[in-house]
């Protein structure tokens, strides 16, 4: 993989990944990875089949599978990808993946409507897809309005509104947690000072943390068998005795 435009490929994408991937490998983007890892593989390993296919700025791979057989990292033609598409275009077949995980996706994107219709095209029928994304409603999602660097361009798009699209597509809210409650500090000092904050947002989960990850199953529709109509029992006729009249009586 090389650092340059491919053939078809969207510059404005591609400049908004840089630009992500950019902040993500600055101290505040590994802070937030750090706590996605955490969170993501105890999610991951409730997890099993054969493929999950992962789409995001990030190119690290530190996130394992669980017990999910192969991994596919798709995105920009850039480093650490390993299938190159367009966000709303994945060479991939219909229902081919048993997971998805958006790690950002939506909120470093040209369109998500688009990126997320995509992404849930590709879960199989009780697969599973994964929204991780910034919380518009916290410190962090506060400061990408101030920032200078790639954060700026995020969406930010809150987690109420991203499972109302999932619900469209067809997809039932299984969990909804939050990480990373640390405010977006450069201070490495009163980053530790505050790790404590860490363990206290993870027990209680409240909402004003930096990300939030969405999990939700897709929806089964299966034919549901006619029942057999009940079949009325009725009486069975019974012959009636007939009088015998003998010639003598009738005559």
């Amino acid at each position: 993989m090389t650092d340059h435009l491919f053939s078809g490929a969207d510059a404005e994408r591609l400049a908004l990944i840089r630009g992500a991937r950019a902040w993500l490998a600055g101290p505040l983007g590994q802070q937030l990875l750090e706590q996605e890892r955490l969170m993501l593989e105890e999610e991951l390993s409730q997890l099993f089949g054969g493929y999950l296919v992962h789409y995001g700025p990030s190119p690290e791979r530190s996130v394992g599978a669980g017990q999910i057989k192969r991994r596919v990292h798709l995105g920009a033609d850039l480093p650490g990808v390993e299938i190159v598409c367009d966000e709303q275009s994945w060479p991939l077949g219909e229902h081919c993946a048993d997971a998805v995980l958006l790690q950002h996706g939506l909120d470093f994107c040209l369109s998500p409507h688009g990126l997320l219709r995509e992404a849930a095209r590709c879960v199989r029928a009780g697969g599973h897809l994964l929204v991780l994304g910034i919380n518009p409603w916290s410190a962090w999602g506060v400061r990408h309005w101030f920032a200078r660097d790639g954060f700026r361009d995020a969406r930010c798009i809150s987690p109420a509104r991203v499972g109302d699209w999932l619900n469209l597509l067809g997809f039932a809210l299984e969990k909804r947690r939050f990480g990373c409650y640390r405010p977006p500090l450069s201070s490495a000092v009163w980053q530790s000072r505050l790790a404590r904050l860490e363990h206290w947002g993870g027990r209680w989960q409240p909402f004003g943390a930096g990300f939030y990850l969405l999990v939700a199953r897709k929806i089964v529709v299966g034919l549901r068998p006619l029942r057999q109509p009940q079949r009325v029992l009725r009486g069975q006729l019974v012959p009636m005795p007939v009088a015998k009249i003998s010639r003598r009586e009738s005559e």
